[in-house]
Formats: structure tokens, C-alpha cells, sequence
């Protein structure tokens, strides 16, 4: 027998969807964006629902036959200049609106901003398909950091004129909804982000890992994990490690990941230890095994790693905006300064550094409150978002009946 769920007209619908989810980026890319995505088309196929997922053919994808609850749908891609792994989609409007002319969506949930999500947009509102997209990048932000600047204005208007082509836009804080719904997006809602306790957790610490970077028990290990990249303010990070040495004379820098400007970090400051990308088992480990986590980026749509540092024990020094904003009470679990105060996010760092005890405490109420983001709560009120855009846009019924009746 079918699922059924009651709505709050008391009409009765099925309580199973079928989703097309287009995403220009998804594992095994490191990102997170690619991290979000995992977490929603499984949680979403785990809770019952169809999930067709469209994405760019990956490397790995060759000779490779797809398992599992969701079903890939590859289309081609190029790589983005200076992000080595990463690819763009192509435009292929007419695939996707032949492919879901064959097997209709009953929603289409677009992820990114590129090509690919562009095409995705228009063929479904060509076939009359309910869509979301979601707001994961602040990509006019990132502009001002390759010599953009100057196009920054006409990048927001492309986004937002992008967005309000859709019946509703996702966000991941109540900060970021109030921001966009002021500058002209419309249909604003918050789809915030989990974290997984068993993944992310103090029990992955290891002290062999420890040893191969030099440290012992004693030693402050500060660590950073996300792109190496200049839109991340990395320079402040190092300014920061540099007070903290000032206290602790063998304090270690740990960078985990990869991006265009690993190479001259490993030239300029051969002491730091930059891992490079890590994933699974051992980005576990590397978080756990840190004491301290740095974060100076400006540029973050949310920053899944700050509530993965946290749930990792870690307190995290952090600008009061995004993740940190709405997860760390400063100095209770954490420390947050106000944005763009490079001179505070120093001081506070070398603040840290001086008591071992508070931070381990700072550390310990980090993890307690990581346990309380659970990422099925998080998609409960995601597929409560996704049944009311589709109501709104004219019901289950019609779904059902325009599944048959639309032209190609």
C-alpha cells in the first residue's frame, strides 16, 4: 500500500516524491556543496522518496556501474581553471527536458549556478515542474578575490534574477534569508545544515597521526580544513598561528585540502603542515587530532567544517556570520568576533592559546553542541518545503495528470 501523508487542507497525498536533483558538484569532489548534496539525495532516498540526480560525468564514473538508492544521471562536463578534480556542467536543455518529458519529477532542486543549473531551470519550467534552488555559494563574494570586483553588482543581479525564476530559494541560515530577501530574492526559505556525530567525533584522535607531525600531548596543534584558496583569508590564519606561537613556541599549523594556492603555501611557509585533501577515515582523524580550529573565511554561504571541527571536539575561532553565527556562543564553545575584525581574530587566538584548560572545556561544550544538529531534522522540514512549493504550484494531481499530457 501506498505512503500517504495528510496536508494541512486535510487532503490526502503520497508520501513519496520523485526528485531530480542537479548538482554541478558531488563526491567524490571535496567541497561543501558536494557534502550537502550526499546528504540530501541519500537522506532524502533513505526516507522514501525517488531521487534521480544530475550531475556532470566524473573521472571516477568510468567503468563504473552506479549502485545504491540514488540514480545518476550523467551529463558532460569541462573542468574549472584552478580547481583541479572539479568540473562544470555543460547547458544540455534539451536532454533534460527530453529525459524528464520520459520520466517526469514531481519537483526538479537545483544546487549551483553554473551552465548546467541554468539549462535545468529552463527545462523545467518549460515542462511546468515545480523548482527549488538552493543558495550554497556566495559567488559574488568570491569575485572580489580574482580580480573581479569590478563585476561584483552584475553578478548579484544574475543571481538573483536566477533565483526568482524558481518557486523558492533554500538558504542555510535565518542571517543569509534576511540579507538576500532585502536585496530582491524572492520565496526565501532556510534549509539548514546537519552534521554526522559518528564521522565527525573527539574518539577519532590519534596519537600516531600526532607524532608524525611532531607533537606530543603537549604540543597546540591549530588546524585548518577547507579549500586553500584566496577567497578563504588564509593570510589572517597565518597572522593568527604566528601569536599563538608567540605562547606556545612548538605549536603546530595543520592545513587539510587542496586547492591553487597549496603550492605556494608549502614554498613560503615550509613549517606549516599542509596534508592536502583528505576524506573519509582520515579527515576524521585530522580534525580530531587538532586542538584548536582556525577559520578566518569572509566568504561563507554556511561552512560545514565549523560544525564538523566542533563536533570533532574542537573549539573554533571564527567571524560572527554563517555557521558560527548561528552554532557558537563565544567563549562558552567557541569564539566569534565581529566580521572582518582581523585585528580581534588575532588577539583572540593568542588568547586561546594561553590556557589548555579552557580550551579543552571550550572544546568539550563544542562537541555537546554538535550533538544537538541532527541532519534528519534538518531534511524533515527540507521535505516539508519541497510538498508545500509543490502544492503551491497546482498539487500532486496535476503532476499526475501532466505527466501524460505535456508536449515534448
Amino acid at each position: 500500500m501506498q505512503r500517504t501523508r495528510r496536508t494541512s487542507s486535510d487532503r490526502r497525498e503520497p508520501a513519496q516524491l520523485d526528485l531530480a536533483i542537479v548538482t554541478e558538484t558531488y563526491p567524490p569532489e571535496i567541497n561543501g556543496v558536494a557534502n550537502t548534496m550526499l546528504h540530501l539525495a541519500e537522506g532524502l532516498a533513505e526516507r522514501g522518496h525517488g531521487i534521480q540526480l544530475v550531475r556532470p560525468r566524473q573521472q571516477t564514473d568510468r567503468g563504473r556501474i552506479p549502485t545504491g538508492p540514488v540514480i545518476p544521471y550523467l551529463v558532460p562536463g569541462l573542468p574549472i581553471p584552478g580547481y583541479r578534480g572539479l568540473r562544470f556542467g555543460l547547458p544540455v536543455y534539451w536532454r533534460l527536458r527530453r529525459q524528464w518529458h520520459r520520466s517526469r519529477p514531481h519537483l526538479v532542486y537545483i544546487a549551483t549556478q553554473g551552465p548546467l543549473g541554468h539549462s535545468a531551470l529552463s527545462a523545467a519550467r518549460a515542462l511546468g515542474i515545480p523548482t527549488v534552488t538552493g543558495f550554497h555559494t556566495q559567488f559574488h563574494q568570491y569575485s572580489q578575490h580574482y580580480g573581479l570586483g569590478i563585476l561584483t553588482h552584475q553578478i548579484a543581479e544574475t543571481l538573483r534574477h536566477f533565483h526568482n525564476r524558481s518557486d523558492a530559494t533554500l538558504v542555510p541560515t535565518a542571517e543569509l534569508k534576511a540579507e538576500l530577501s532585502s536585496g530582491g530574492f524572492q520565496n526565501v526559505h532556510v534549509f539548514g545544515r546537519g552534521v554526522d556525530v559518528t564521522r565527525f567525533s573527539p574518539a577519532w584522535r590519534d596519537p600516531a597521526l600526532r607524532r608524525s607531525w611532531g607533537c606530543d600531548d603537549d604540543t597546540l596543534v591549530a588546524v585548518y580544513v577547507g579549500r586553500v584558496a584566496a577567497e578563504k583569508n588564509l593570510d589572517l590564519a597565518r597572522e593568527a598561528f604566528q601569536a599563538i606561537l608567540a605562547e606556545r613556541s612548538n605549536a603546530r599549523f595543520v592545513l587539510v585540502g587542496d586547492g591553487p594556492e597549496l603550492a605556494h603555501l608549502r614554498r613560503e611557509f615550509p613549517d606549516f603542515i599542509c596534508a592536502g585533501a583528505r576524506v573519509g577515515d582520515a579527515l576524521s582523524a585530522h580534525y580530531a587530532s587538532g586542538d584548536l580550529f582556525l577559520f578566518p573565511s569572509l566568504t561563507e554561504t554556511f561552512g560545514n567544517v565549523v560544525t564538523e571541527a566542533m563536533a570533532s571536539g574542537l573549539p573554533v575561532i571564527a567571524f560572527d556570520y554563517a555557521a558560527a553565527h548561528a552554532h557558537i556562543e563565544s567563549w562558552v564553545n567557541g569564539v566569534t568576533l565581529a566580521v572582518g575584525d582581523s585585528a580581534a581574530f588575532i588577539a583572540a587566538s593568542r588568547a586561546a592559546a594561553q590556557d589548555p584548560v579552557r580550551l579543552r572545556q571550550l572544546g568539550a561544550a563544542a562537541r555537546k553542541t554538535a550533538e544537538g544538529i541532527s541532519w534528519d531534522r534538518v531534511l524533515g522540514r527540507v521535505e516539508e518545503r519541497l510538498f508545500e512549493v509543490i502544492r503551491r504550484h497546482g498539487g500532486m494531481e496535476v503532476c499526475h495528470e501532466a505527466m501524460a499530457a505535456t508536449p515534448e
